[in-house]
């Protein structure tokens, strides 16, 4: 399964047999000054990364039609967003994540004029940031962290008072690698 992610090779041989499937929504917003990415911040008291700030999305469910399905569902659920003002226009490489998922980024503009409604159980916030910022080569700082004893590398890209960082800041680099058909440093 070809992707990018924070499970280097060495790791998936000892740690997951398995990968889950799962998707997120990467929305670009077309706004008047410009292009913007929507993101969450996850609500604080979640198992699971809480308060880390992230694309919505989930693990695929049977009912789902691939991994578009998914990103739509999820979001809906999550925040609040309809559909009709979703086009998808592609997808990115799967992110491989330590946590053992295979995460495919669905990207999508997104038309204005809708309400976000968000589920407080699973989201605490949603915000939006430039999408100039995200892609700004010079923003993003490179990050270490240790897992079983290998060390690891990881990105953060600083906004505001958030910090964008583990697999969202790996799939908007994966995001500018595509668009600006960088190769991969």
């Amino acid at each position: 399964m070809p992707g990018y992610g924070d499970l280097p090779q060495m790791i998936r041989r000892l740690r997951i047999r398995r990968l889950v499937p799962a998707a997120v929504l990467v929305p670009i917003i077309d706004r008047p000054a410009g292009l913007s990415l929507l993101l969450t911040r996850r609500a604080e008291d979640l198992k699971h990364h809480p308060g880390q700030i992230s694309f919505p999305g989930g693990r695929l469910e049977s009912g789902d039609t691939g991994p578009a399905g998914a990103a739509l569902r999820e979001t809906r659920e999550e925040v609040g967003l309809p559909e009709v003002h979703v086009e998808i226009i592609g997808y990115l490489d799967n992110y491989l994540t330590i946590t053992g998922y295979a995460v495919t980024p669905v990207v999508a503009f997104v038309r204005p004029g809708f309400e976000l409604e968000l589920d407080t159980t699973e989201v605490a916030e949603a915000f939006e940031v430039p999408l100039t910022h995200v892609l700004d080569r010079e923003r993003v700082v490179r990050r270490h962290s240790r897992f079983l004893g290998i060390r690891l590398p990881y990105f953060e890209i600083p906004y505001r008072d958030y910090n964008i960082w583990g697999a969202t800041a790996g799939m908007l680099i994966s995001l500018r690698q595509r668009l600006f058909e960088e190769q991969e440093s």
